[in-house]
């Protein structure tokens, strides 16, 4: 029986746009995105999966178009925070509810101390320098101390200093202050940062992009250029590239050769531009340096599907490095720095 060929994106359904869209990313990531999904929805996707038969490749070029077309130019979706709290006070207690709104508002994070060092230092110290230096002490106290001390510096410098004293002169803390410090922070801090965070569409799309084959996110953005060109640009401006490594420190370069699979860094390599290429290089021993020279030189023609596939993994460990604060990308030197 032969499989009926789906040509025409407008017929298909919420489901199966959703299992076309699922099916084009790869196993790979679709694996993390079934991950965050319930049963009952990967099944009801599995089974949409099964029958969608031949799709053919205008149709999945067309619904990644219109899905980053949607997200670039309006934002908007179905869901929101308000439906969705709506929607559990029908069936959980209001402070079920609240907890999860909360988890789902605030920074990512297990505990408190998690979610406050997922928030910029700028901001937190703009709400830290109006609570008590005590309460500050104890904060910072409980953070990692890189975060710490950047939130350090953008406190003023008198109130940074009794912050300091404190800290200094301050014994182990009692849990009951612990808790009253973490349901400040809960109440007044979170829930405030929770309602004013959004994620830029544009970021989502680039994020989105990043993590995609190289061959379709170049289709994926050419066509976006020809309807909206205003979007493609602020898309790609976003982006994390391969040679964008450039604007990586030699500390970073040193922490992201500890990191990346070292089989597919002559692979990468192999692609990159001279310049890129004496970065990696003099950020190595000379021992290792010359290793990876030979490596390079002995292997031949490489597929650019094989060289895009390495760069790839070693633009999603900095990508992964820089989320972590483990190194930084800066952004036209000086001290414009850009956090991913």
């Amino acid at each position: 029986m032969a499989l009926r060929v789906r040509d025409d994106i407008r017929g298909l359904t919420g489901p199966e746009k959703a299992a076309i869209f699922i099916l084009a990313l790869g196993e790979e990531y679709s694996a993390k995105i079934f991950s965050t999904m319930a049963e009952e929805e990967i099944l009801e996707l599995s089974q949409v999966m099964s029958n969608l038969g031949k799709v053919s490749s205008s149709v999945v070029e067309k619904l990644f178009v219109d899905f980053a077309e949607q997200m670039s130019s309006t934002g908007s979706l179905v869901g929101s925070y308000d439906s969705t709290e709506r929607l559990l006070r029908n069936v959980l207690g209001d402070d079920k509810v609240d907890g999860i709104m909360d988890e789902i508002r605030g920074p990512a994070g297990r505990t408190m101390w998690d979610k406050l060092g997922n928030v910029n230092e700028e901001i937190l110290a703009s709400f830290l320098k109006n609570e008590y230096p005590q309460t500050v002490a104890v904060v910072l106290s409980k953070i990692k101390a890189d975060h710490a001390a950047r939130v350090l510096t953008h406190l003023p410098d008198s109130f940074g200093m009794e912050v300091i004293n404190r800290i200094l002169r301050m014994e182990a803390v009692q849990k009951d202050v612990l808790d009253d410090v973490e349901r400040t922070l809960r109440e007044e801090f979170m829930s405030t940062l929770a309602r004013t965070q959004r994620r830029d569409s544009h970021e989502l799309m680039a994020d989105i992009f990043n993590n995609m084959d190289r061959a379709k996110e170049t289709a994926f953005l050419d066509a976006l250029e020809e309807r909206n060109p205003e979007a493609a640009e602020r898309i790609r401006s976003l982006m994390f590239t391969f040679e964008d490594i450039l604007k990586v420190d030699a500390s970073g370069i040193q922490v992201l050769l500890r990191n990346i699979d070292k089989e597919k860094l002559p692979v990468a390599l192999k692609g990159a531009s001279e310049e890129l290429q004496s970065l990696f290089f003099a950020n190595m021993s000379e021992r290792a340096s010359k290793i990876l020279k030979e490596d390079m030189s002995t292997m031949g023609p490489v597929r650019l599907r094989d060289v895009e596939e390495a760069q790839q993994h070693i633009v999603t460990v900095a990508k992964n490095l820089a989320e972590k604060n483990e190194i930084v990308v800066a952004e036209g030197g000086g001290d414009d720095e850009l956090i991913y």
